[in-house]
């Protein structure tokens, strides 16, 4: 016994689907401009190293006077 869909049950299921594409989500905006030539994108890396490493020792002379404070 072969199975023949109803019409008005396609032309329903055609109709509904246009739905989703009305409700769907706009596109993500265009990109922005790209950084101009010749500007530096690492100038502060090294002063995030330099004070990563101030704070590593400030923090170990720290632990170290809490544990001569405790003898």
């Amino acid at each position: 016994m072969k199975i023949v869909p109803n019409r008005v049950f396609i032309i329903l299921v055609v109709f509904l689907m246009q739905g989703t594409a009305v409700f769907a989500a706009p596109g993500p905006p265009p990109p922005s401009a790209p950084p101009p030539v010749g500007l530096p994108l690492d100038g502060p890396i090294f002063l995030f190293a330099l004070f990563s490493v101030c704070f590593g020792i400030y923090k170990l002379n720290k632990i170290k006077n809490i544990k001569n404070a405790s003898n």
